[in-house]
């Protein structure tokens, strides 16, 4: 019911920053939770951080809490995840989800973006 593309990714220094951005079309951003997830090369794809319909609750991943942000912009159908000092392990494909209610963490339901590449280096 919703389309996800996902952007922002790109090549950054160990504790640089970046910002990714997840536009949602089809239905209101405001109808959906929303959260992202990343999967390094050989490894499951983990939860990163998930956000309310309205934006007023947020919660994360322990690898990620005091370094990431998560926010959303309803107006413009976009979700956003801010990373700050930025680690080598951070490196992996970004992907936006969105579902009715609530995020899974384990990634079990909802609509998925094609996915961004953060690559941190050393």
């Amino acid at each position: 019911q919703v389309q996800l593309v996902e952007s922002g990714g790109g090549l950054v220094q160990a504790g640089g920053s970046l910002r990714l951005s997840c536009v949602a079309s089809g239905r209101t951003s405001s109808s959906y939770a929303m959260g992202w997830f990343r999967q390094a090369p050989g490894k499951e794809r983990e939860f990163v951080a998930r956000i309310s319909r309205s934006g007023g609750y947020t919660y994360y991943a322990d690898s990620v809490k005091g370094r990431f942000t998560i926010s959303r912009d309803n107006a413009k159908n976009t979700m956003y995840l801010h990373m700050n000092s930025l680690k080598p392990e951070d490196t992996a494909v970004y992907y936006c989800n969105a579902a009715p209610l609530t995020i899974d963490t384990h990634g079990r339901s909802g609509s998925w973006g094609q996915g961004t590449q953060v690559t941190v280096s050393s």
